[in-house]
């Protein structure tokens, strides 16, 4: 009597262990190998400097002109201070924070006001 019992625990585990080896092999695929979409940033110029871009599967999200948080309406004065402050709300963004940039930021990263 305990045979056939063990030989019924046995059977159903082999059962279950092949039908989640198969749910496995089928489906980890599929997971794993998708395209992992990434946020671009992107410098733009502009009539008087620079700005960025950061798009999403080839679409806008945001198209910043002007220097954020100070009072004048002025550009980037260079292309490289368009793309640290775009790689930092990108950054801000991958995290799942508020992409706002603050004058503190624009300090830390040293950008010409």
């Amino acid at each position: 009597m305990t045979m056939i019992i063990n030989s019924t625990i046995t059977k159903f585990f082999r059962k279950a262990f092949r039908k989640n080896l198969l749910f496995i092999l089928l489906f980890l695929p599929f997971t794993t190998c998708s395209k992992k979409e990434i946020l671009q940033a992107e410098s733009i110029k502009t009539t008087s400097g620079w700005g960025y871009t950061i798009s999403y599967k080839d679409k806008i999200l945001i198209k910043q002109t002007i220097i954020p948080v100070i009072s004048e309406t002025k550009s980037f004065s260079s292309e490289d201070d368009a793309l640290k402050v775009a790689g930092l709300v990108v950054k801000k963004l991958n995290q799942s924070i508020s992409p706002s940039v603050t004058k503190n930021d624009l300090i830390l990263l040293k950008i010409k006001m």
